[in-house]
């Protein structure tokens, strides 16, 4: 299995979540899995939003070209990137894993 997934115009990365965490940190990838802990709690989707805030503070993609498009109540999601190649996300997440 691919870490990326080409869907439409963009990519889909599966994400694991450890909410409750110290802080907020990309971990790296587990199998073809991107591990990220964050410090926010699992609740009323404060976790779901912290997660894309820090997506994209460190990839330096605007939070309007990323999207959850499952998982919402799971640690496992499936987020997906408006409007970007595999080079270009592979790169911009090389700088943080």
């Amino acid at each position: 299995m691919n870490k990326y997934k080409k869907f439409e115009n963009g990519i889909i990365l599966n994400v694991k979540i450890i909410p409750k965490s110290q802080n907020d940190l990309i971990v790296g990838w587990e199998e073809n899995i991107l591990k990220i802990r964050l410090n926010a709690v699992p609740e009323k989707g404060k976790a779901n939003r912290a997660l894309i805030n820090l997506l994209s503070k460190r990839l330096k993609i605007s939070k309007t070209r990323i999207s959850l498009i499952s998982g919402e109540t799971s640690r496992q999601k499936r987020v997906y990137f408006h409007n970007i190649s595999f080079k270009e996300l592979d790169s911009r997440l090389q700088d943080w894993v």
